[in-house]
């Protein structure tokens, strides 16, 4: 069922929370638990009586770039920077439709595409069947802030501004992701003051997110990480001493299960990493993962199913779509616990 379901059309989240009368933290939460094989509905701002004192929840500090860059007729969606360097970067281009965008493919090496300010975009090379490498004419960061937006899809029908794409725990160093660390956008300082009043840890780490267009469900491109010395240390003390290492995000378990040796051990590290986590390479790493809903097909699901097994998380997708959750960055959440 997990591999093959269909996402009716009403079970999209449009809009941010806020803008249907909830709270950030006034989303659902879906929890699954492996080992008592169990599928319980709560509300997200149920999170701290759902942890227990000495769990670890590790988040992605990564802020949202306004990555998106529309001209009269193009949307370039900028990635990542070219694992190489050099200055290049990854661009997905699509052709608007009016308020949305679908995926281009008219353009040829060596072109280039005017952009708003006065910059150029010129195509170097195809590096996937959607991802060009490309090369603009002025430093991408800053031009990204002043002439960009955030990158949305069909199923977000209105603009919303960079704030409604930022969680509570982005902190800005100069670079930033290409979409939203969703997990954790129900995050709130309110909720957070919670949490560590009840004992639970949080240590941060940083995954720069590339696009992920939902149409054609490729796996994740490479991309930037960094996981700092305490909070490698912190995931061997919580482990040790018996405690739960809980994941916010896709984006945390891909950064952790890359700095992780064989034993589980994880070492302070950074870099740019394609790891897919698979229920082949298995999980050594983190016990719990909270995060979205996803689309069918997608490469988390096998993530997810590495993390569950294929019959708690067929069980919660089943709920999911029973329950008319909603998916997507503005949706409700999934929380999967041994």
């Amino acid at each position: 069922m997990i591999d093959d379901f269909v996402l009716p059309g009403g079970l999209e989240a449009h809009a941010p929370p806020e803008a249907r009368g909830l709270a950030r933290d006034g989303v659902r939460l879906l929890v699954g638990r492996r080992a008592a094989r169990s599928v319980e509905h709560r509300a997200f701002a149920d999170l701290p009586d759902l942890l227990d004192p000495g769990d670890l929840l590790v988040v992605n500090v990564s802020p949202t770039l306004p990555a998106a860059v529309r001209t009269d007729r193009l949307v370039i969606h900028f990635s990542t920077e070219a694992p190489e360097g050099g200055g290049h970067w990854l661009v997905e281009l699509r052709c608007r439709r009016g308020t949305s965008s679908v995926p281009y493919s008219g353009c040829a090496p060596g072109e280039w595409i005017p952009l708003p300010g006065d910059a150029t975009l010129t195509l170097v090379q195809r590096r996937t069947p959607r991802l060009w490498e490309a090369r603009l004419s002025t430093a991408v960061v800053p031009y990204l802030r002043e002439h960009g937006v955030p990158i949305k899809y069909p199923y977000v029908r209105e603009d919303w501004p960079l704030a409604a794409y930022q969680t509570a725990f982005a902190v800005d160093r100069g670079a930033g992701s290409a979409e939203m660390p969703s997990a954790a956008r129900a995050f709130t300082p309110e909720l957070v003051t919670r949490l560590v009043s009840r004992g639970v840890l949080i240590a941060p780490l940083t995954l720069h997110t590339g696009v992920a267009s939902p149409e054609a469900h490729e796996p994740p491109y490479a991309e930037r990480y960094d996981v700092p010395a305490a909070t490698a240390a912190l995931v061997g003390h919580v482990r040790g001493a018996g405690g739960r290492v809980v994941a916010v995000g896709t984006t945390v378990v891909r950064a952790l299960e890359t700095a992780a040796a064989r034993d589980g051990r994880v070492r302070a590290g950074s870099g740019w990493t394609e790891h897919l986590v698979t229920p082949g390479t298995g999980v050594r790493a983190v016990d719990g993962l909270l995060t979205g809903l996803h689309e069918p097909a997608s490469s988390h699901l096998q993530m997810l199913r590495a993390l569950a097994g294929t019959d708690l998380l067929d069980a919660v997708y089943d709920a999911a779509l029973t329950g008319r959750y909603l998916w997507h960055e503005f949706g409700d959440a999934n929380l999967l616990l041994p």
